[in-house]
Order: structure tokens, then C-alpha cells, then sequence
């Protein structure tokens, strides 16, 4: 019986161990997604201030729906990049989170 506690109580160290390196990831990936998300941001802000920049000085109606176009196609094709950016920062998260978990779970398995 004595024997039985010491493992599971082996075992909730362990566990809790293994939650707080699980954390500890989350913790650095949600840096790392919030810099990439201020950085976009940033740089969407400036792209929108240079083609408002851009439209003040214009004199035609073609001259403006170029700048527009040009505007429109560089920000679609940004979020694009800037999705499957994000993407693989998400998917590299949860892959990072449950690998303290995988080393955990194979070892209760063991032991059973």
C-alpha cells in the first residue's frame, strides 16, 4: 500500500511538472505570436499611410483606382503570407505544448 501512494504520488509530481513546462511554452509561443500580430499590424498601418499618402496627390480618376488596386492586391496577398504565418506559429504551439505530455504518458503507461 505504502508502495502504491509513493507512485501516485510520483506520479502527481510528475504531472504537475509536466503542466508547468506546458505553460512555460505557451507562455514563450504567445510572445512570439504577439510580436508577429504587432509587427503586421505595424506594418499594415504604414502600408495604408503611404497609399492615403498616394491618393492625396493624385489629379485622375485612373491615377486613383491604380493606386487602389495596387493597395488592394499588396494587402490581400500580405494577409495571405501573414495567415499562413500564423498558422504554423499555432500548429508549432500545440505540437511544443504536448510534448512534455507525450514523455509523461508513455512513462504512466509503464508503469501500468
Amino acid at each position: 500500500m505504502n508502495q502504491q501512494f509513493e507512485t501516485a504520488q510520483k506520479f502527481g509530481k510528475e504531472s504537475m511538472d509536466t503542466m508547468l513546462r506546458s505553460f512555460g511554452t505557451l507562455s514563450k509561443s504567445s510572445q512570439a505570436i504577439a510580436v508577429e500580430t504587432t509587427d503586421f499590424a505595424k506594418q499594415s498601418f504604414e502600408q495604408a499611410t503611404a497609399t492615403l499618402e498616394k491618393l492625396a496627390g493624385v489629379r485622375s480618376l485612373d491615377k486613383a483606382l491604380e493606386i487602389q488596386t495596387e493597395y488592394l492586391k499588396t494587402s490581400y496577398e500580405r494577409l495571405l503570407a501573414q495567415s499562413s504565418k500564423m498558422a504554423e506559429l499555432y500548429g508549432s504551439l500545440a505540437k511544443e505544448m504536448l510534448k512534455p505530455y507525450e514523455a509523461f504518458t508513455a512513462k504512466v503507461q509503464n508503469a501500468a
